[in-house]
């Protein structure tokens, strides 16, 4: 699997304060890569840093086998797909206009939605088990069905990289478990998934590689039973796991 978003070195920074240290690591296109750490980590930042939101202070980023310098702002829309964190709706609007606007970027200004585009918009409603929302305004669906509804519009986009961050948050177990099945069928067909996710047991069981970040740097990488190693859970998280038989790592105490 080749690298579709790779990072090289990348430093980045609020005003003085360092948040990336030199973070080399890169995601694939057909795997669905995992990125865990305690919060201040740098998961959210690295993120941003891909999108273009957040500048590099040291580095090279590169998307698709092109440095970033080299992508415009429509260019990058419709390559990354992105789920930022904690995103919720309480606007007055129909469910299916908000995913809808996952398909800005492949229209002209003020373009009508195509045929091809209310396809998109459809079939993203029925992966994420949210179609029979399409009618109902934003602010009249509880916090787990906007989180659907946002991550159709995520999907809508069909960009080869996809970015959540922590998508799983307000989704009762089921549809989190479905949400990762999503993911990994966006994987199927290609595309690059990077997720950043607080629950180690859903991050070991679902992803194909998992990046371990702890103050600003890879602690660790590769498949989630070497990435989540006795050590790195000790060191980076402070706890003790236990690890039942397909792989999950179940946190069962702190140190």
């Amino acid at each position: 699997m080749s690298a579709a978003l790779a990072f090289d070195g990348v430093c980045a920074a609020y005003g003085a304060r360092p948040v990336l240290r030199a973070v080399s690591t890169a995601f694939a296109r057909g795997a669905v890569t995992g990125i865990v750490g305690p919060n201040g980590a740098g998961k959210t930042t690295l993120l941003r840093v891909a999108l273009g939101l957040m500048p590099m202070t040291a580095g090279a980023l590169r998307i698709l086998d092109r440095p970033l310098a080299q992508w415009s702002r429509e260019g990058l829309a419709r390559a990354i797909a992105y789920l930022p964190q904690g995103s919720d709706a309480h606007w007055p609007v129909l469910a299916r206009q908000l995913v809808s606007l996952g398909r800005l970027p492949h229209r002209a200004a003020f373009a009508p939605l195509s045929v091809e585009d209310g396809q998109a918009v459809d079939a993203a409603l029925i992966r994420c088990d949210a179609l029979q929302f399409a009618q109902r305004r934003m602010d009249e669906l509880s916090a787990g069905e906007r989180a659907r509804v946002l991550f159709a519009r995520a999907l809508a986009t069909a960009a080869p990289i996809l970015l959540a961050d922590e998508p799983a948050a307000y989704l009762d177990p089921a549809h989190q478990l479905r949400l990762m099945d999503l993911l990994r069928e966006e994987a199927a067909r290609g595309t690059a998934v990077a997720v950043t996710l607080h629950d180690l047991a859903l991050a070991s069981r679902s992803c194909d590689e998992i990046v371990v970040l702890h103050e600003g740097r890879v602690a660790a990488g590769g498949a989630p039973g070497a990435a989540l190693s006795d050590t790195a859970l000790a060191e980076v998280f402070g706890i003790v796991a236990q690890r039942t038989a397909d792989g999950a790592v179940v946190p069962s105490r702190r140190l």
